[in-house]
């Protein structure tokens, strides 16, 4: 039996897209534990949550996916950890492949599968038409591609939740400073759902300003 991975999602309203992450991530094969941080959601995403089998945490008022994913991280029991959006699709077998390499690497802070966007089958063919997405796989998402020990948040802390999109490249810049590596590898984990309310799209202002403050912090010696 492996090691205990917890994989976090934290979620509002995701009722929609919700159970193919969640059987995504259980046909993994893998001794996982899900935790899904319900951001004060108003549909069925607790229920569905629940019926599933996974760990919900509720927050009463909405905090945003940083604070859902400190709420998860801090009820996580694994070695390992993984954040999760709620409408992406784990690919199978990946998680043991991402595992392997953690586990026959100790020096290894964290592992970074690529990801695949693909356009949702309920978006309209108009609105498919509108819709511009990345034709390759590409590196750099966090959700859904990346493997954390979790003894490593120990040192870098937790994520700031004053950034609202910004968290990832703090966290990436947090691992460096203190040596630890983050292995690419050649694989995609992930398949990312486009659709009409994604997250990133909808926050696509607040994401740069908050990658402009992180930026800004490491050049002035702070990050």
């Amino acid at each position: 039996m492996n090691k205990l991975i917890s994989v976090i999602i934290p979620v509002k309203n995701g009722e929609k897209y919700l159970r193919p992450a969640i059987e995504g991530i259980k046909k993994q094969n893998m001794s996982v534990e899900i935790i899904v941080v319900n951001d004060a959601s108003t549909d069925a995403t607790a229920k569905i949550a629940e019926d599933s089998g996974c760990v919900v945490l509720n927050h009463d008022v909405c905090k945003g996916q940083v604070a859902g994913k400190n709420t998860g991280l801090s009820a996580a029991k694994g070695e390992y950890v993984m954040f999760h959006d709620a409408d992406d699709v784990m690919r199978d077998g990946v998680l043991s492949q991402m595992y392997d390499v953690m586990e026959s690497n100790p020096a290894v802070g964290a592992v970074m599968a690529m990801v695949k966007d693909f356009i949702s089958p309920d978006v309209s063919e108009e609105d498919a038409k509108k819709t511009s997405i990345k034709a390759e796989p590409y590196y750099g998402l966090f959700t859904g591609a990346v493997l954390i020990r979790k003894s490593a948040f120990d040192k870098v802390g937790q994520f700031d939740e004053k950034l609202t999109t910004g968290e990832i490249i703090a966290w990436k810049l947090a691992m460096e400073k203190y040596g630890m590596e983050i292995r690419k590898l050649d694989f995609v984990s992930t398949d990312r759902r486009v659709h009409n309310s994604n997250y990133g799209k909808t926050n696509r202002k607040r994401e740069f300003q908050d990658y402009a403050r992180v930026l800004r912090a490491k050049l002035a010696g702070r990050a």
